[in-house]
């Protein structure tokens, strides 16, 4: 294969290309110890090239995970403030709702005994006016008693 360019099967040129990379020999040509080391040299770099240019993309495909397990994190995140923001909406309402509940329970419950005390005085009230006319009457058949006695004892002195 002297005098041709080695290259792997995709085209690329890999170390291994270069280092047993074959030249024609010419008149005055360079020396072949020395072009062999060259090769040699700079085969070792473009290993080392190789070596780190897949060190870094397996670095950026971690980094490429775990940039896309943040991300999910971050969604599963926005999801659970939003929910937790829907669930403080939903009980605020329903702590409305029932403190809504207790006021109207509270006012019917003053409502009624408002009314029961009106009712209660009502009849008082009525018991009181009972309670007088009962004395008014008794007053008055109380008189008409003390005056027939009365007039039975005029009578009786005469």
């Amino acid at each position: 294969m002297t005098g041709e360019f080695r290259m792997s099967e995709r085209g690329d040129l890999t170390p291994l290309d270069i280092r047993y990379q074959e030249f024609r020999q010419g008149l005055r040509g360079y020396s072949v110890a020395e072009v062999r080391e060259y090769l040699g040299r700079v085969a070792d770099v473009q290993t080392a090239l190789i070596e780190e240019n897949e060190r870094l993309r397996s670095h950026i495909r971690e980094l490429e995970a775990e940039l896309a397990k943040s991300r999910e994190g971050e969604a599963e995140l926005k999801r659970a403030v939003v929910a937790a923001e829907r669930i403080a909406r939903e009980i605020k309402a329903q702590a409305e709702r029932e403190a809504e509940l207790i006021k109207r329970e509270t006012e019917s419950e003053r409502q009624a005994a408002l009314q029961e005390l009106i009712d209660q005085m009502k009849r008082i009230k009525a018991d009181i006016e009972q309670v007088r006319n009962e004395r008014d009457l008794f007053v008055g058949q109380f008189r008409a008693l003390l005056e027939g006695y009365m007039s039975s004892l005029d009578r009786f002195k005469r």
